[in-house]
């Protein structure tokens, strides 16, 4: 690795880790002449983006596609990853709200999203001669309905993580013990899983989303979504948090900031936050 760079190895944080899943993925990432990573910043990407670094890989371009589907906290935290990290995320803007495909929003959306972003990624690729591509698929992932993998195969992207048995659990542990702010990050999604399937997907709808969630994630909320049904908004809280939207102060706040955005009405979901990929209920 660079001299001008922090070198995780050298500081010992790297040394610490001593899970068979990481010396295997080191092993698996030093076959490789060159990298292109698929780079959201979420746990697994900055994780996967840190051992090629670890791993000598050389060059390593993580790439971010950015879209309306990307908010601006994500592409700050890309920005900060890179900087830690010692390499410059390339960010590449896409218009994915052309593809109708995708804004249609039928059960093969994500499907179709990652088809568009992905290529994206892909051109990248082939642009600076790099043939191995990757993304931050793990053993979690294929435990559940994601279509997006899809696409990303039929793309020749590979999953490192996957081929070295790492868990989201293993995956975090490790991203703790190499100092990655995204150890405990919650998990994420892209906005258009804020929209009901079968719902038109518009900018519209997601600026209001992001501009929401930004706002509960302000009164230190931790796990939020905000599924945008027409001009209702119906929030979801780890059950934990829930009572909190009972104080006097934070219920005053919430309804301020979501009408002031151009919702008419805001509920409350009592079942809680709940994972959606696909489908927003």
């Amino acid at each position: 690795m660079d001299n001008n760079i922090i070198n995780l190895w050298d500081s010992g944080k790297a040394k610490a880790v001593k899970s068979k899943e990481f010396l295997r993925l080191l092993d698996l990432l030093k076959k490789s002449s060159g990298l292109v990573i698929a780079f959201s910043g979420g746990a697994d990407s900055a994780f996967l983006l840190a051992a090629a670094r670890i791993a000598g890989v050389t060059p390593v371009l993580p790439v971010t596609i950015v879209s309306d589907f990307f908010t601006v906290k994500e592409k700050e935290r890309v920005i900060r990853l890179g900087q830690y990290l010692g390499v410059d995320p390339i960010l590449v803007s896409a218009n994915i709200l052309d593809d109708v495909r995708v804004t249609r929003n039928t059960d093969r959306r994500c499907y179709f999203c990652k088809l568009f972003l992905f290529s994206m990624v892909a051109e990248v690729a082939k642009k600076h001669g790099i043939h191995t591509l990757v993304h931050g698929v793990t053993l979690d992932d294929l435990q559940e309905y994601r279509p997006g993998i899809q696409a990303a195969r039929e793309l020749g992207f590979e999953t490192p993580l996957v081929e070295a048995g790492f868990t989201k659990h293993k995956i975090r542990e490790c991203s703790k013990m190499l100092g990655l702010e995204t150890w405990n990050l919650p998990a994420q999604s892209c906005l258009a899983t804020r929209i009901p399937q079968g719902d038109i997907i518009t900018k519209e709808k997601l600026v209001k989303v992001e501009r929401t969630e930004s706002c509960l994630h302000g009164l230190g909320f931790s796990q939020v979504r905000v599924r945008c049904h027409g001009d209702m908004a119906r929030i979801e809280a780890v059950p934990d948090e829930l009572h909190r939207f009972g104080e006097p102060a934070v219920r005053q706040a919430v309804v301020q900031a979501f009408k002031g955005v151009g919702f008419l009405s805001v509920c409350l979901d009592l079942e809680g936050y709940s994972s959606a990929c696909v489908i927003a209920k």
